[in-house]
């Protein structure tokens, strides 16, 4: 297992200009990974709990447009400064212009550390042009791990999540709640539910969702790349049977092209995982 030093993604976050903290040595086998999913299922905490074992990055889109309009300072590239002014404008970002920012970053899509990719790809429009971006770059899309969750379980964890919004510690009415009802643990402040929290509000999130980034479950589908993955349960379950199924896909399934060597041992043992030529991660 590779040892965790911890990057800050500068090359990621803050875009071709900047340097990344940590240098990733090159591996016995970088990961390089996809994950969909609707709004509530877990992506972003199981990106990191496999940026963790795998000792690949966590790129999020997400993470590049809270870093950008929070600053108050430094160069924007033009793609940045145009995203920012959609945001403003409550506007989605067009697809023209993600796909800008992406490719200011194409160090980090080759970086030999490998990735797990989150927020991005989208739309159809957007996996296509990843396609020809990795080929041109000649490193290869390993998975896409799609996480399922029914609808109902989507607006049961999301309608109950409540955020503090001094410190923004997260809690949740009745899985995660505070020791005090409607009181931060940390700070004491009252805790608020967001207003996209809200079911009316998930459910249009959900639609939004299904028309403009479920295709994209075919198109990996047709293209030999979806792993699925049940988000029920606590996250380390997910987290689990997201290792299974991916050692699953390359032993026996549509990921079984690759290299048998490659296969993943011992991934339901946390600290244990190691590759099948007895290399290290």
């Amino acid at each position: 297992m590779i040892e965790s030093r911890k990057n800050d993604r500068a090359a990621w976050i803050k875009g071709p200009i900047a340097k990344c903290s940590v240098v990733p040595d090159e591996p016995p086998r970088a990961w390089r990974l996809v994950l969909l999913g609707a709004p509530g299922v877990g992506k972003g905490t199981q990106a990191e709990m496999l940026t963790e074992r795998l000792g690949v990055c966590h790129l999020s889109t997400g993470d590049v447009f809270r870093a950008a309009s929070k600053s108050c300072n430094g160069v924007q590239t033009a793609a940045m400064t145009e995203a920012l002014r959609y945001m403003r404008e409550g506007r989605l970002v067009p697809d023209t212009t993600v796909w800008d920012i992406i490719r200011e970053r194409v160090g980090c899509i080759r970086c030999c550390g490998g990735f797990v990719l989150d927020g991005f790809p989208r739309t159809i429009v957007q996996a296509e042009a990843l396609e020809r971006l990795m080929t041109e770059q000649q490193v290869f899309l390993d998975a896409v791990l799609d996480y399922e969750l029914p609808t109902e379980e989507i607006v049961a964890r999301l309608s109950g999540r409540r955020v503090c919004p001094k410190c923004k510690a997260v809690f949740h009415a009745s899985q995660r709640p505070p020791r005090k009802e409607n009181v931060c643990d940390h700070c004491g402040s009252p805790l608020i539910q967001r207003e996209d929290d809200r079911p009316e509000s998930i459910k249009v999130r959900l639609k939004t969702y299904e028309e403009d980034t479920a295709p994209l479950i075919d198109f990996y589908r047709k293209i030999g790349r979806l792993v699925s993955v049940s988000a029920a349960g606590s996250a380390d379950e997910v987290f689990e049977r997201s290792m299974v199924a991916l050692e699953a896909a390359i032993t026996d399934g549509p990921l079984r092209s690759r290299d048998p060597r490659e296969a993943i041992i011992g991934i339901g043992r946390p600290g244990h995982l190691t590759r099948g030529h007895s290399d290290p991660l």
